[in-house]
């Protein structure tokens, strides 16, 4: 089956390869190992793709996960649906949870091995070594579903957990399911999107993916199969074996350690025994079964088995690395599982669960297989079948120089060489083709996969490769563009969005939290109560206040209530009492204080509108050039925030924009972008920022992305020594410095600037007082672009569109490699185990304590547990030169173990950490916890985070929540959405200013973002009439959510709260969609509920106060300022022939009395409702 993607002009020159040709007839009959050396490290994947025609499978294995990522990203060239297969954490198994990431690589490779698919996939020796369930117990597992198919939901509930899915309200993540009545969703690991199979009685009726942020369908799909969530899956005998066997070994244990008198010992066992049980009595947790998985079944198979031998050409990166990679697993696997044999934490058949590499040798070379060596011969245990040679060169480095390339490129074509070119990026390569033809050259752009290169030629074409190489026999080339620009290039991943969004949303109101009532102020939210009076049923939220008075508010007009929202969650705000002046006093201060800010940032955005600022050109072609030499793909938030910059330069006004993003998520590279500009249009560039490390790491940074072009680039900072700094003075007079980078050295007096075009701050926040008054006498006539890292909240971005510019970068750049996280029980084999493993990979670790009294303690303890590493410590009471310095260190790497406080946090970029060790997680708040954590994962390598707790010192429930809500945190479920809350809210206080926080506080988040908008439109002129009443309806029918609708609590609110906020037809519609969507056919009462909402904005627009039926009256009062046309209500009057009836009052009222006929009443009092307020239309002046 041939695969698409390779072109023919880098596998035809192959066939002219003599040994090339004997290398596949002797294919065709291998069994064992043909051994081809003289390979280098950036053809292998060439040769691999071009030996592997008419193979289905090829497996790829190599020495280390590094070299694995490396070939993956190399490969994807030739094949892009390339998959890797990460080996098991074998060391780690026993965490109390554990993120689903490695699962998820290793179940997509599984299932396309299940699909037959024709598959690549790229592994380490150590991943072949673990211990697998033979492949035809795991295929048959898989649940395919299709429309018509019957299904058992009790049934289903059991199967799926058993499966190793986990049961929740919403499935949000990967690997949970959830049920609603007749609606099953499930998150497969191996989908994009989460599915939802909706029943008609016991038969599918139709199955769809859906989004899991917003939970809404996608589209229809014809059958789906859902793959376990687990490897190690069980039936009901095999898990009675395991466990008779388990409580043997562990019986086993207990006497010998009593024996000896280790008491401690036989406790572990104990503990380990009672863990055992209830993870397979309970089905808890499939994978923390995974280190018993020799207690399952007799005959356990490696990863190479599980590939069909007929169909697979095995290709082994460097045989005797493997052996060596393979003996460093057996050794560390070893002395881990002695160790903890030793003190009880594992038994005697958990420690076999590793194939030796010698058994995988063996295995192997049973199969067809091809090992490729740049030098030395593969040793036994693999059986050689066969020795080849080939010849190939690497390509010398052009190191930017123009003149060689052209050089080597005449004499090869004199010579009649092929030559591939491969560029990374479209525009570059056809200007390369073009530049080289004016050399004389044969050159040209194409991305024809069946065009051959002819000798003499040089074929140019779109793709990536680490380095280039050559084959001087059958005289062909290839050459990267990283020969040529120095620099690889790597690409991001496709990702997926977090939409930011206002936690308008209830889903995380719960009992006991604390809610505003526009109205009536601060109380405690108790629940939702169904109160029924005269037959008709009726939702209503009860709120408790000071002096212990509550208040009911129907479930229709949950939208003037909002969660109690501010950035310091630890202290409790005041309740207001009910029936006093108070809140109304609070409220009035707010909104004054909050006009007075409406109005100051209106008039400074005026005062700016009318200056004119120094217009720069349009983008140049360096600028195009510059820009596609980022070596990320840019998110869609990212691209949207350059364009904006870019215009705003290009146009007459000064720029003042504001860029808000979480560390990493590109902001430099916009200021980097935005700084190019306004050095080619001959501007210099100061960039501020807060501390001597970051001025250090963006001095660097943008050193690497301008070093090929002619901008020069100075450092300010203490780093820097007295002389170095004089000449960058007196050079910044001259002009000679076009960016200058640097700590509030640069608001010193003797610095001054030729002609300074564009001011970059970072962090403005943390400058003070003093710096920002200096700040602000630099800004008064120059562009600025100012970056924070605390996220700004959505609403108020909203509330401040049009009076402050403001880009927010809310996507995440997928994290480059995922963060494994682990949650487990403190204990000092674990902390030397994660940081030996991590030294052993040549990285660095954070030890996070939180503690300064006893922070030197806890660093001698990690000293002494690992000996051969460099530990330091860290905390902010330190002196700030002492702080650097260690900073400094640890950046440089000659520290390798960092005891931490929290300080952390604050934006510093080390790519080399990336083992993460949180002491006590349980004490820490949510929004610490995923800043910390964002501090690892930033470079190409697995990063991992464990979070440690002791177990004996809480009580297990609270635990449990707390660890609850960590493990949301792991997976970045709704826990995550409440830590950005925290922060945007802490962003929201920077951005305003000390002050404004303080009433913030007073009225709440949501609520004070209501007022500033009404405050904003006010000061522009645009009327806010209709922002100061409220609209309220009370009809005599049914108009409620069932529990059998919606049994989810926080679920049932939030959606009360979304159809109390339909403000038209449009909304309407879109919210029925959603119901039937996700929880199925409406009840009529929820019909009512949406009816009545709709009625209700359309009341609103008619400035009705409210609209109430008593008996066969209904009554609607108009606002006390409705701007209506008086002079219609006459003809209105008539045309309801006294059946309607108008009365001034203080708030004048319309009254309709409704028809009787006998018994029954004629019309439907919504559609009666619904014609009164059509009509009503014409009196709108």
């Amino acid at each position: 089956m041939e695969r698409q993607g390779i072109m023919k002009a880098l596998t035809a020159p192959m066939q002219q390869l003599g040994e090339f040709e004997e290398i596949l007839r002797k294919i065709r009959t291998n069994r064992g190992v043909l051994q081809v050396s003289g390979c280098i490290d950036p053809q292998k994947p060439h040769f691999i793709s071009c030996a592997a025609e008419g193979y289905d499978c090829r497996l790829i294995i190599t020495y280390s996960d590094l070299r694995a990522r490396e070939l993956y990203e190399n490969y994807r060239f030739f094949d892009r649906d390339v998959l890797y297969f990460p080996a098991k954490d074998l060391i780690f198994f026993q965490a109390d949870i554990h993120s689903n990431l490695l699962e998820q690589q290793r179940i997509a490779v599984l299932k396309a091995l299940a699909e037959r698919k024709n598959v690549t996939v790229i592994t380490t020796m150590a991943a072949c070594m673990n211990h697998l369930m033979p492949s035809e117990i795991w295929q048959k597992q898989v649940l395919t579903f299709a429309p018509g198919d019957v299904l058992d939901m009790e049934a289903m509930k059991s199967t799926l957990v058993q499966l190793g899915y986990e049961r929740t309200a919403q499935a949000e993540g990967p690997g949970q399911f959830a049920i609603r009545g007749g609606i099953l969703d499930v998150y497969p690991l191996t989908e994009e999107n989460p599915v939802r199979i909706e029943l008609w009685g016991d038969e599918i009726d139709s199955i769809r993916s859906f989004d899991a942020e917003s939970q809404r369908s996608i589209e229809n799909l014809e059958e789906i199969r859902i793959y376990p969530a687990a490897e190690l899956i069980p039936d009901e005998r095999q898990r009675t074996a395991a466990l008779e066997r388990i409580e043997k070994d562990a019986a086993r244990a207990i006497n010998q350690f009593q024996k000896e008198g280790q008491t401690e010992a036989a406790a572990a066992v104990r503990q380990l025994l009672s863990d055992a049980k209830d993870a397979l009595l309970e089905l808890a947790e499939p994978l923390s079964m995974e280190g018993f998985i020799d207690y399952f079944t007799p005959r356990t198979e490696s990863f190479p088995d599980y590939f069909d031998p007929k169909r697979t050409l095995i290709f082994l990166d460097e045989p005797n690395r493997l052996l060596e990679s393979a003996d460093a697993v057996e050794l560390e696997f070893r002395e881990s599982m002695e160790h903890r044999l030793e003190k009880g934490y594992v038994l005697n058949g958990q420690t076999g669960i590793l194939f030796s590499g010698q058994e995988i040798a063996a295995r192997i070379s049973r199969e067809n297989a091809i090992g490729l060596c740049t030098l030395e011969n593969a040793k036994a245990p693999f059986t050689v079948s066969g020795t080849f040679n080939l010849t190939v060169r690497s390509v010398s480095p052009y190191n930017n120089s123009f003149e060689l390339l052209v050089k080597d490129l005449q004499r090869w074509k004199k010579d009649g060489y092929r030559v591939v070119l491969l560029s990374a990026s479209r525009t570059r390569g056809n200007r390369l083709a073009q530049d080289l033809a004016e050399d004389g050259l044969n050159s040209f752009y194409t991305e024809d996969a069946d065009r051959e290169v002819l000798p003499g030629e040089i074929l140019i074409t779109h793709g990536n490769a680490q380095k280039g190489y050559e084959y001087p026999l059958i005289r062909f080339v290839v050459i990267a563009e990283s020969d040529i620009f120095g620099q690889e290039h790597k690409k991001k991943k496709k990702r997926r969005r977090y939409e930011g969004k206002q936690i308008a949303s209830f889903t995380e109101l719960s009992v006991g939290d604390f809610v505003v009532h526009e109205n009536h102020g601060l109380g405690v939210y108790r629940g939702i109560e169904k109160v029924e009076v005269d037959h008709v049923t009726k939702d209503y939220m009860k709120i408790e206040y000071a002096g212990g008075s509550s208040l009911y508010v129907p479930a229709t007009q949950l939208d003037v209530i909002q969660k109690y929202a501010d950035g310091d969650a630890a202290k409790a705000p005041k309740l207001n009492k009910l029936g006093t002046q108070e809140w109304n006093r609070t409220k009035t201060r707010v909104r004054t204080a909050v006009r007075q800010i409406a109005q100051d940032l209106v008039k400074l955005y005026a005062e700016r509108e009318r200056k004119e600022g120094f217009t720069y050109s349009e983008d140049t072609v360096w600028q195009q050039e510059f820009e596609e030499m980022f070596p990320y793909d840019e998110t869609e938030d990212q691209l949207m925030a350059i364009d904006a910059v870019k215009h705003d330069m290009q146009s007459r006004k000064i720029m003042d924009r504001l860029i808000c993003g979480d560390v990493g998520y590109g902001k430099t590279e916009i200021a980097i972008r935005a700084a190019f500009k306004a050095v080619q249009d001959g501007k210099q560039v100061a960039y501020l920022v807060p501390t001597t490390i970051l001025a250090q790491q963006h001095y660097n940074t943008f050193v690497q992305r301008m070093k090929d072009f002619p901008v020069r680039v100075d450092l300010m900072c203490r780093f820097r020594t007295s002389a170095e700094q004089k000449k960058t003075v007196t050079d910044l007079k001259k002009g000679m410095v076009d960016i200058v980078i640097g700590t509030h050295r640069l608001l010193s007096k003797d610095v001054e600037y030729k002609d300074l075009g564009l001011l970059i701050i970072d962090e403005e926040q943390r400058f003070g007082v003093a710096h920002k008054e200096k700040i602000k006498q630099l800004k008064t006539d120059i562009d600025v672009l100012t970056l924070t890292a605390t996220p700004i909240p959505r609403t108020l971005h909203m509330s401040l569109v049009g009076i402050r510019d403001m880009s927010v970068l809310e996507e995440a750049p997928q994290e480059r490699v995922p963060i494994q996280t682990y949650v487990m029980e403190y204990n000092e084999e674990m902390v030397r185990e994660a940081i030996s493993r991590e030294l052993a990979r040549g990285g660095q670790v954070y030890y996070v304590y939180n503690r300064v009294n006893s922070i030197v303690e806890i660093t001698n303890r990690i000293a002494a547990l690992v000996p051969q590493a460099q530990v330091a410590f860290a905390h902010g009471q330190m002196k700030e030169h002492e702080l650097e310095k260690i900073m400094f260190d640890f950046i440089n790497g000659d520290i390798d173990v960092l005891v931490t406080t929290t300080i952390i946090e604050t934006g510093l970029d080390i790519s080399n950490a990336n083992t993460m060790i949180i002491h006590d997680a349980d004490n820490m708040g949510l929004s610490q916890l995923y800043q910390l954590r964002g501090r690892v994962g930033r470079s190409n390598r697995t990063a991992y985070a464990f979070l440690m707790y002791r177990r004996n010192k809480m009580l297990k429930e609270i635990a449990e929540k707390r660890l609850a809500a960590i493990r949301e945190f792991t997976e970045l479920g709704s826990g995550f959405k409440i830590a950005m809350r925290d922060l945007e809210l802490r962003g929201a206080g920077n951005l305003l200013g000390s002050e404004q926080h303080g009433h913030m506080e007073a009225v709440g988040y949501d609520l004070y973002c209501k007022l500033l908008n009404e405050s904003v439109k006010e000061v522009q002129g645009i009327s806010t009439v209709k922002e100061d009443y409220n609209t309220e309806i009370d009809l005599d029918i049914d108009a409620f959510i069932p529990e059998r609708y919606i049994r989810n609590e926080m679920q049932k609110l939030d959606i009360y709260k979304r159809i109390s906020g339909i403000q038209n037809e449009e909304e309407y519609d879109d919210m029925l969609e959603e119901l039937m969507d996700r929880f199925g056919e409406l009840p009529k009462a929820v019909q009512n509920l949406l009816l009545v909402s709709r009625l209700r904005a359309q009341a609103h627009d008619l400035y009705l106060t409210e609209v109430t039926q008593k008996g066969e009256e209904i009554r609607m009062v108009l606002y006390e300022k409705a701007q209506i046309n008086t002079a219609g209500i006459d003809g209105l009057l008539k045309q309801y022939r006294g059946r309607l009836k108008f009365t001034i009052d203080k708030n004048p009222y319309f009254l309709y009395i409704r028809q009787k006929k006998g018994n029954r009443e004629i019309d439907n009092v919504l559609d009666t409702v619904r014609d009164l307020l059509a009509d009503m239309e014409r009196l709108l002046a």
